[in-house]
């Protein structure tokens, strides 16, 4: 099961024992349990108030401490009553409960018609003492005390919400005084001053977190969202204002999270609007919205994305089942995800900060989507990761289970899966050091059974956005979170449709909380969001015009900044990365490297500063440098782990002995992560390509190892060709070898390492090449020296004591072009002339 509940709270096992230790629990028939006790409310600051009926069917009202663990008794009516909502104070010195006093049939049976079907009471419970009355009306009214924020001091003023039936919200101010013996009065209880904050309305939702109300009113032929902000300076406000366009067949008011009388939602419940509002820390806000499908089959929800401007239409075809078994959608809110649940059918993930492409936003069906102990839909999420069961009592806190996502991803046979769980675990779960290293194996696993996506660019990306977006406000705007630029695929069982919709209009002053946030994300969709990513485009343009010498700012102060910028990303990373490193990693200069690395560097910086302004370059340096040396660590993490599961050590630099089927799969490992960052031009930590070409020649046939090379899947390193010219023996293999590979290095590296292979080919090579710069350096000077005539008839034997004595003259002339390699000289060019003749000639030289 992905989703992990564990229970907060359980009215059998936190509230059933206390009842039953002062003799009320009796009074609870356990065929009558639901109606008997039941949670009525959940405050801001975690308390729960529940009700239960005692031995003389007396209503009484109780209140739960989530953190101290302790019942309190709040108060009761002499009376069996309904209790409809119920809420108390933060200094707990008040309490409002709205309840039913007759239904209609017992009203008719007992001549009542004059008596107010509902009540509802503001009392005083500090001591108890007196009662209020508030409404005595024949609608239903729901109430809510709004909170102070929290550590602010006990206050003499509260303020309560009433919402009733009638379609219209009203606020209380109430005053209190403390009169002697610390007894708590209300001050002025005739005069409450009330002032109606919605009318009209046709939904409505309290976000006790947040002190927000959002409603929706009947405005043309369109849905209008409202919010209004309570501060806690006692004023509020309207701050959002959205039109929807969604269709209500049924006008009665549907209240959200005022109160939770089970059996009073049950009979509104089936025809009523299921719709929720949700908020994430990062500024997100989606109306999730359900209506009851015509066709037995199938099940319709909308996720309106605010944040984003669009929503996007699900429709779910079930399997068989039977009608009367089908319930409308529970909507739960998981931060990050917003999780739509049909029990015993499907669970699916929507993701909040990233909507665009549905690859990730997870759907599971069947087994994989059951969550045990929520198998109906009387369930809430009053607050972020939490779920309240209304029918049990209960409440869970809900999160993603580690294992079961990790397992999940093990066993998923499609990609939309495969990347759904991958971003879920990065980005959800957060990067820890063993997540990290469960992610990497199945990479090494299933290299080849992504199709659709390059599992390690996904892991990369999204791994540095992880772990570089909370430094810094907005930041998550501007680097890349995938690597994929769009998304084909098809879920099966479910389509989309997805339709544009106005932005909210936002009126709210000096908020840095989340309005601050949701309107930073508006105002990234205003600037077409998707371009506001750093991409490598000009990035890989710039690397290859510096890589072929094409720019004449090579010797420039522009490219010794670039190395510059490599050389502070490669001590940064020295600061923090105490762990051992693979040999020959980050212990060798790789020129190439260095200068993507310094690229890579300066153009981020330039991507930032240009977004960033009021950040400041120091901080934006800083960001950068983090970024790129997490990019090369990260690399190098995926290796370490990748050597580790294969047990593999330094044998790989002996080149005696041919690789093992491990050295073979590490290798695999290795050529993908080239491509991978080939692919997104990134850089490479400086000895990957020795490694990778010590793999190679241990693990690869010859005409294969060759073709790796020409193909510019291996590189050449000067580390690695100077091992395999000074250790490989003399035998025809090996000197095949060493051929081949001699015969590929390009001229700068290949004078490097000419003088490791002792060998008459090389020794050949070597005095061609001597004789050619002396010849060029020669044409290159005014000579006296007559130079003989060229034949146009090429000629066999050229007299070696005629161009040894040129050469010598040359040499006299201080025109040494080698002057770091003393050995090779006119007397070196003469021995291996005549070495080579003899060869040719099948003699032997002495």
């Amino acid at each position: 099961m992905l989703l992990r509940l564990v229970a907060e709270f359980d009215l059998q096992r936190d509230v059933v024992p206390w009842l039953a230790a002062r003799g009320w629990a009796a009074a609870l028939d356990t065929s009558e349990k639901s109606s008997a006790l039941y949670v009525v409310n959940v405050e801001r600051n975690g308390k729960i108030i529940y009700t239960w009926k005692g031995n003389q069917r007396n209503t009484h009202i109780g209140l739960y401490d989530r953190q101290t663990k302790q019942n309190e008794h709040l108060y009761m009516f002499e009376r069996d009553l309904h209790i409809i909502s119920c809420s108390v104070n933060s200094e707990r010195t008040l309490l409002a409960v709205s309840f039913r006093q007759y239904t209609e049939e017992e009203r008719v049976s007992r001549l009542l018609q004059s008596v107010s079907k509902y009540l509802t009471l503001l009392i005083e419970i500090h001591p108890i003492n007196n009662v209020r009355v508030l409404k005595a009306v024949d609608s239903c009214v729901r109430v809510q005390f709004l909170y102070p924020d929290e550590g602010k001091r006990t206050s003499t003023e509260s303020r309560l919400l009433l919402a009733s039936e009638d379609k219209y919200i009203e606020q209380f101010d109430i005053h209190v005084v403390e009169e002697e013996e610390h007894k708590v009065v209300i001050q002025n209880p005739g005069q409450l001053p009330r002032a109606r904050v919605a009318d009209d309305l046709i939904w409505a939702q309290w976000d006790m977190m947040e002190q927000r109300l959002f409603y929706i009113v009947p405005k043309e032929s369109r849905n209008t969202l409202k919010c209004i902000q309570f501060y806690p300076d006692e004023n509020f406000n309207s701050v959002l204002e959205s039109h929807l366009d969604i269709s209500v067949h049924d006008t009665r008011l549907k209240l959200v999270n005022f109160g939770y009388d089970y059996c009073q939602d049950q009979e509104v419940a089936p025809k009523s609007l299921n719709l929720q509002v949700f908020t994430s820390k990062a500024g997100g806000l989606c109306v999730c919205c359900s209506l009851v499908s015509d066709i037995p089959d199938e099940i319709t929800y909308s996720i309106y994305f605010l944040h984003k401007g669009y929503n996007k239409t699900f429709t779910v075809s079930l399997e068989r089942t039977e009608t009367h078994q089908l319930k409308e959608v529970a909507f739960l809110n998981l931060d990050y995800y917003v999780a739509a649940y049909l029990p015993g059918q499907f669970l699916h993930l929507l993701n909040i900060q990233h909507p665009d492409l549905l690859c990730y936003s997870l759907f599971l069906a069947g087994e994989n989507a059951r969550i045990d102990r929520l198998c109906n839909c009387s369930i809430q999420s009053p607050l972020v990761s939490t779920v309240l069961d209304c029918s049990a009592g209960s409440i869970y806190a809900v999160s993603i289970s580690d294992n079961a996502l990790l397992q999940f991803l093990w066993n998923s046979k499609q990609d939309s899966e495969r990347l759904a769980a991958l971003h879920c675990a990065l980005l959800y779960v957060g990067s820890t050091a063993d997540l990290e290293m469960q992610i990497i194996w199945w990479i090494s696993e299933n290299l080849s059974t992504c199709h659709t996506f390059d599992p390690i660019q996904e892991f990369i990306i999204a791994s540095l956005y992880c772990r570089m977006c909370p430094e810094t406000h907005n930041l998550d705007k501007l680097l890349p979170y995938t690597s994929l630029l769009d998304w084909t695929g098809v879920i099966p069982e479910v389509t989309c449709a997805t339709d544009i919709i106005p932005l909210p209009i936002l009126d709210f002053q000096n908020s840095k909380g989340f309005w601050d946030k949701f309107n930073s994300n508006l105002e990234s969709v205003k600037y077409a969001e998707p371009h506001l990513h750093y991409h490598n485009n000009v990035l890989r343009r710039e690397w290859l015009n510096l890589s072929e010498e094409k720019e004449e700012r090579r010797t420039t102060a522009y490219l010794r900044n670039i190395i510059e910028n490599a050389k502070k990303v490669l001590a940064h990373l020295d600061t923090w990365d105490c762990e051992e490193r693979l040999t020959p990693l980050f212990q060798e200069e790789d020129y190439q490297q260095q200068l993507l690395m310094g690229l890579m560097v300066a153009q981020l910086k330039e991507h930032l500063m240009r977004h960033l302004q009021y950040v400041g370059k120091k901080k934006i340096d800083q960001i950068v440098l983090d970024y790129v040396a997490n990019l090369l660590n990260l690399i190098h993490r995926m290796m370490k782990e990748v050597w580790r599961r294969y047990q593999l050590h330094s044998c790989i630099f002996c080149f005696d002995k041919r690789g093992s089927a491990a050295e073979f799969a590490v290798f695999h490992v290795m050529s993908r992560i080239l491509e991978a960052s080939n692919g997104m031009c990134l850089p490479l930590p400086p000895g990957f390509h020795t490694l990778h070409l010590g793999l190679g020649v241990r693990c690869l046939p010859l005409h294969t190892l060759l073709h790796y090379i020409d193909n510019g899947v291996l590189h050449l390193t000067e580390t690695c060709v100077r091992k395999l010219l000074r250790d490989l023996d003399h035998t025809e293999k090996n000197e095949k070898l060493k051929f081949s590979i001699v015969t590929r290095l390009p001229e700068a590296l290949g004078q490097k390492v000419h003088q490791f292979w002792n060998h008459p080919v090389n020794a050949n090579f070597i005095a061609q090449k001597y004789v050619k710069l002396l010849l060029e350096k020669l044409g290159n000077r005014q000579y006296s020296r007559p130079v003989p005539e060229r034949h146009s008839v090429p000629v066999e034997f050229l007299p070696l004591n005629y161009l040894t004595s040129m050469l010598a003259e040359i040499e006299n002339q201080d025109l040494h072009p080698c002057e770091k390699q003393d050995h090779v000289n006119v007397r070196f060019v003469e021995e291996t002339a005549l070495k080579h003749t003899m060869m040719l000639l099948d003699l032997k030289y002495s």
